[in-house]
Protein backbone atom coordinates (compact mmCIF):
# COMPACT_ATOMS: atom_id res chain seq x y z
CA UNK A 1 0.00 0.00 0.00
CA UNK A 2 1.26 3.52 -0.54
CA UNK A 3 0.62 6.36 1.11
CA UNK A 4 -1.57 9.27 -0.69
CA UNK A 5 0.24 12.66 -0.10
CA UNK A 6 -1.92 15.15 1.89
CA UNK A 7 -2.52 17.99 -0.78
CA UNK A 8 -4.84 20.85 -0.44
CA UNK A 9 -4.62 21.86 -4.39
CA UNK A 10 -6.08 19.54 -7.10
CA UNK A 11 -3.96 17.12 -8.77
CA UNK A 12 -3.83 14.03 -10.58
CA UNK A 13 -2.77 11.17 -9.16
CA UNK A 14 -1.60 8.05 -11.64
CA UNK A 15 -0.35 4.68 -10.57
CA UNK A 16 0.09 1.66 -12.27
CA UNK A 17 0.75 -1.54 -10.27
CA UNK A 18 3.03 -4.67 -11.06
CA UNK A 19 0.33 -6.86 -11.91
CA UNK A 20 -1.33 -3.78 -14.42
CA UNK A 21 1.89 -3.67 -16.76
CA UNK A 22 2.73 -7.60 -16.09
CA UNK A 23 -0.39 -8.07 -17.70
CA UNK A 24 0.09 -5.91 -20.91
CA UNK A 25 3.72 -6.61 -21.14
CA UNK A 26 2.03 -11.08 -21.29
CA UNK A 27 -0.76 -9.22 -23.67
CA UNK A 28 2.28 -7.53 -25.69
CA UNK A 29 4.12 -10.61 -25.99
CA UNK A 30 1.28 -12.93 -27.06
CA UNK A 31 0.05 -11.30 -29.59
CA UNK A 32 3.57 -11.33 -30.97
CA UNK A 33 3.93 -7.45 -30.75
CA UNK A 34 7.13 -7.74 -29.09
CA UNK A 35 8.79 -8.10 -32.49
CA UNK A 36 11.11 -5.64 -34.89
CA UNK A 37 13.27 -6.12 -38.04
CA UNK A 38 16.31 -4.27 -38.14
CA UNK A 39 18.23 -3.12 -41.16
CA UNK A 40 21.47 -0.82 -42.33
CA UNK A 41 19.27 1.57 -42.87
CA UNK A 42 17.98 1.75 -39.42
CA UNK A 43 21.25 2.41 -37.87
CA UNK A 44 23.22 5.00 -36.88
CA UNK A 45 26.44 6.07 -38.93
CA UNK A 46 28.18 5.82 -35.78
CA UNK A 47 26.80 2.38 -34.93
CA UNK A 48 30.16 0.53 -34.48
CA UNK A 49 28.87 -2.63 -36.67
CA UNK A 50 27.39 -2.59 -39.75
CA UNK A 51 24.91 -5.12 -40.80
CA UNK A 52 27.00 -6.13 -43.83
CA UNK A 53 28.58 -10.02 -44.77
CA UNK A 54 31.80 -8.01 -44.87
CA UNK A 55 31.41 -6.44 -41.63
CA UNK A 56 30.67 -10.01 -39.79
CA UNK A 57 33.67 -11.67 -41.11
CA UNK A 58 35.76 -11.40 -37.88
CA UNK A 59 32.65 -13.07 -35.94
CA UNK A 60 31.51 -15.74 -38.92
CA UNK A 61 34.03 -16.29 -41.09
CA UNK A 62 31.91 -18.40 -43.25
CA UNK A 63 29.20 -15.90 -44.08
CA UNK A 64 31.58 -13.58 -45.60
CA UNK A 65 32.93 -16.56 -47.75
CA UNK A 66 29.49 -17.74 -48.52
CA UNK A 67 28.03 -14.43 -49.12
CA UNK A 68 30.46 -11.84 -49.96
CA UNK A 69 29.46 -8.07 -49.99
CA UNK A 70 26.18 -8.98 -49.30
CA UNK A 71 23.56 -7.18 -46.93
CA UNK A 72 21.90 -8.76 -43.79
CA UNK A 73 19.00 -7.72 -41.20
CA UNK A 74 18.52 -8.31 -38.07
CA UNK A 75 14.71 -9.52 -36.50
CA UNK A 76 14.54 -8.77 -32.81
CA UNK A 77 11.81 -10.39 -30.91
CA UNK A 78 11.03 -11.21 -27.49
CA UNK A 79 11.35 -15.21 -26.12
CA UNK A 80 9.71 -14.77 -23.45
CA UNK A 81 7.19 -12.55 -21.60
CA UNK A 82 9.49 -9.27 -20.35
CA UNK A 83 8.81 -9.66 -16.12
CA UNK A 84 8.68 -5.88 -14.69
CA UNK A 85 9.04 -5.07 -11.36
CA UNK A 86 8.68 -1.40 -8.88
CA UNK A 87 11.08 -0.51 -6.61
CA UNK A 88 10.76 2.66 -3.93
CA UNK A 89 12.55 4.67 -6.59
CA UNK A 90 12.84 2.97 -9.92
CA UNK A 91 10.77 0.93 -12.13
CA UNK A 92 12.77 -2.21 -12.81
CA UNK A 93 12.29 -4.82 -15.84
CA UNK A 94 14.18 -7.70 -17.44
CA UNK A 95 13.45 -8.45 -21.22
CA UNK A 96 14.53 -11.91 -22.77
CA UNK A 97 15.06 -11.20 -26.39
CA UNK A 98 16.73 -12.69 -29.27
CA UNK A 99 18.52 -11.24 -32.08
CA UNK A 100 18.45 -13.44 -35.43
CA UNK A 101 20.66 -12.34 -38.20
CA UNK A 102 19.74 -12.92 -42.06
CA UNK A 103 21.59 -12.62 -44.87
CA UNK A 104 19.73 -11.03 -47.74
CA UNK A 105 20.06 -12.28 -51.25
CA UNK A 106 19.64 -10.34 -54.87
CA UNK A 107 16.41 -11.60 -55.12
CA UNK A 108 15.61 -10.20 -51.37
CA UNK A 109 14.94 -13.83 -49.78
CA UNK A 110 16.42 -13.93 -46.58
CA UNK A 111 19.05 -16.51 -45.31
CA UNK A 112 19.45 -17.26 -41.91
CA UNK A 113 22.37 -16.68 -40.48
CA UNK A 114 22.96 -16.86 -36.47
CA UNK A 115 20.37 -16.74 -33.62
CA UNK A 116 21.99 -14.72 -30.81
CA UNK A 117 20.30 -14.73 -27.33
CA UNK A 118 19.95 -11.60 -25.72
CA UNK A 119 18.93 -10.88 -22.07
CA UNK A 120 19.43 -7.80 -20.16
CA UNK A 121 18.04 -6.01 -16.90
CA UNK A 122 16.65 -2.25 -17.46
CA UNK A 123 16.19 0.13 -14.39
CA UNK A 124 14.02 3.20 -15.16
CA UNK A 125 14.15 6.12 -12.91
CA UNK A 126 11.32 8.59 -12.95
CA UNK A 127 12.77 12.43 -12.44
CA UNK A 128 10.70 15.53 -11.59
CA UNK A 129 12.45 19.06 -12.31
CA UNK A 130 10.44 22.31 -11.97
CA UNK A 131 7.18 21.85 -13.28
CA UNK A 132 8.66 18.92 -15.76
CA UNK A 133 8.00 14.82 -15.11
CA UNK A 134 10.73 13.11 -16.80
CA UNK A 135 12.90 10.02 -16.68
CA UNK A 136 15.93 8.27 -17.13
CA UNK A 137 16.57 4.58 -18.95
CA UNK A 138 19.95 2.41 -17.86
CA UNK A 139 21.46 -1.36 -17.97
CA UNK A 140 21.78 -2.61 -14.57
CA UNK A 141 25.19 -4.33 -15.01
CA UNK A 142 25.82 -7.80 -13.67
CA UNK A 143 29.12 -9.56 -12.86
CA UNK A 144 30.92 -9.92 -15.93
CA UNK A 145 31.07 -13.66 -17.71
CA UNK A 146 34.47 -14.45 -19.58
CA UNK A 147 32.61 -16.90 -22.02
CA UNK A 148 31.11 -13.88 -23.56
CA UNK A 149 31.42 -13.67 -27.42
CA UNK A 150 32.82 -11.21 -28.95
CA UNK A 151 29.28 -10.51 -30.98
CA UNK A 152 27.44 -10.26 -27.61
CA UNK A 153 30.07 -8.25 -26.61
CA UNK A 154 29.74 -5.53 -29.56
CA UNK A 155 25.98 -6.11 -29.71
CA UNK A 156 25.81 -4.74 -25.74
CA UNK A 157 28.48 -2.22 -26.42
CA UNK A 158 26.36 -1.02 -29.30
CA UNK A 159 22.81 -0.69 -26.41
CA UNK A 160 25.10 1.15 -23.95
CA UNK A 161 26.00 3.53 -26.52
CA UNK A 162 23.49 3.91 -29.18
CA UNK A 163 19.91 2.44 -27.37
CA UNK A 164 20.16 3.80 -24.08
CA UNK A 165 21.01 7.14 -25.15
CA UNK A 166 17.90 7.06 -27.65
CA UNK A 167 15.57 5.49 -25.02
CA UNK A 168 16.51 8.20 -22.81
CA UNK A 169 16.06 10.91 -25.77
CA UNK A 170 12.77 9.72 -27.46
CA UNK A 171 11.15 7.42 -24.94
CA UNK A 172 11.22 9.98 -21.48
CA UNK A 173 10.62 13.25 -22.84
CA UNK A 174 9.73 15.32 -20.36
CA UNK A 175 6.31 15.66 -20.03
CA UNK A 176 5.05 19.42 -18.48
CA UNK A 177 2.63 18.87 -15.07
CA UNK A 178 0.10 21.19 -14.53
Amino acid sequence: PVGLPEMHEPMLLVAISEFVANSAAFVYFTAGALRRNISSEMLPRRFPLKLKTDSMGSFAPQLQQLFPHRPMELQLSARRQPLLSCRPNALHGTLFGSAEAFVVLPNATRVPAFLLNIDANVTGKPTITGNRLGGTVGLTRGLWVPQVEKLENTLKFGLWLFGVPWANSECCVPLPVP
